[in-house]
């Protein structure tokens, strides 16, 4: 019944609000029901891929027309949040309810539509050592989410309402934030209505003004990183660490930059598991004395979205004292510039799909 009326209240005041702003941009909102199944990224959570998770998407969209110079770039994306419900049908994984911040951009006469979203989920039934020993997916009940979805969209099928039908890959995790964190990926088919508040044709779309970016323009970067995770050893406890970056990026077009840089990595959390292992594991031949530093040396791409954007980048560890998870890592996040020399960013480090930790920066661009 809290859910029913969750729903409606959230509809509502996306109605309500769209209304108002019908004169300024019109609005569109969307549901969508998805059935799917729980992929075996990880053979550990072999034991949980026992029923077929089914659920609901909620979204809210703001379209945009080209007033400013990224939008017709990107072909005119739309970007707004999105809500999801995800029931797992298991005692063990429990539900999910998640809010995210996305952007839709669309191909082929605006017929194909992708959509990529970030945001957080609250789980019901996270790992207990006692009540709920099984779940070796997620270790806290606040987790990461992301999704993907490709749809075909049609809007104004019948006057202001559209339909949309697609598949969705659905993410949670936590970080590593809490151990454990095995995390799960659904693949589902989802269907559903695009209802429109404002008839399309009423705003044309407006072309970018041709411009000479300075291309040859070096531009260098310090970020100071934060956050706090555990190992994988259930039970070793969370630490806090410091991730020091430094890099040089060069503006290669109107869409992104490229960069090359170096991590310091403090880690703390590596100290409990050198310890750990030096006593638990002595055939690894770990020293509890091992240092717990690490230097990174990596290449990236900044893709420019306005004032945000999409960090991608790829590294390897110059220098690597004690071995964990590998020497090849990686990292992906949103940056969000608050003026032309600071911006903030959250990023997720990870070795290929093994996360390591959910870092939140603060950078200064020189």
């Amino acid at each position: 019944m809290r859910l029913k009326f969750f729903i409606i209240t959230m509809l509502w005041g996306c109605f309500c609000f769209a209304q108002e702003t019908k004169k300024q941009k019109p609005y569109t909102i969307d549901a969508s029901p998805f059935y799917g199944a729980v992929l075996l990224h990880n053979p550990n959570i072999s034991h949980l891929i026992t029923t077929n998770p089914s659920g609901f998407m909620l979204g809210f969209n703001r379209k945009t027309y080209g007033e400013k110079t990224w939008e017709s770039l990107y072909n005119y994306p739309d970007y707004g949040a999105s809500f999801v419900y995800q029931n797992m049908h298991s005692e063990t994984l429990g539900e999910h309810y998640a809010f995210y911040a996305h952007y839709n951009f669309y191909f082929f006469k605006r017929t194909l539509q992708l959509r990529a979203a970030q945001g957080l989920a609250y789980a019901t039934k996270p790992y207990d050592k006692n009540s709920n020993f099984r779940n070796n997916a997620y270790g806290s009940r606040i987790l990461s989410a992301t999704y993907l979805t490709l749809n075909y969209q049609r809007e104004h099928v019948y006057k202001q309402l559209g339909v949309k039908v697609g598949f969705s890959i659905i993410h949670f995790s936590n970080g590593n934030f809490k151990a454990p964190n095995t995390s799960t990926n659904t693949l589902a088919f989802n269907v559903g209505l695009v209802y429109s508040f404002s008839d399309e044709m009423e705003i044309p779309y407006k072309k970018a003004e041709n411009s000479i970016e300075k291309l040859d323009v070096l531009r260098y970067n310090v970020v100071l990183r934060g956050g706090v995770n555990e190992s994988d050893v259930i039970g070793s406890g969370q630490y806090g660490f410091v991730v020091v970056t430094t890099f040089v990026e060069k503006q290669i077009n109107r869409k992104g930059k490229i960069q090359f840089g170096v991590d310091f990595f403090f880690s703390n959390f590596l100290k409990e598991l050198i310890r750990y292992q030096s006593i638990a594991f002595p055939e690894l031949d770990v020293t509890a004395d091992s240092d717990y530093k690490r230097i990174g040396l990596f290449v990236g791409h900044e893709l420019a979205l306005g004032k945000n954007s999409i960090t991608t980048q790829l590294g390897y560890y110059a220098y690597y004292p004690f071995d964990f998870e590998g020497r090849l890592y990686n990292r992906i996040g949103i940056k969000r510039y608050l003026s032309d020399i600071v911006f903030c960013a959250v990023t997720l480090k990870s070795h290929a799909a093994a996360a390591e930790a959910v870092e939140f920066g603060v950078g200064f661009k020189f």
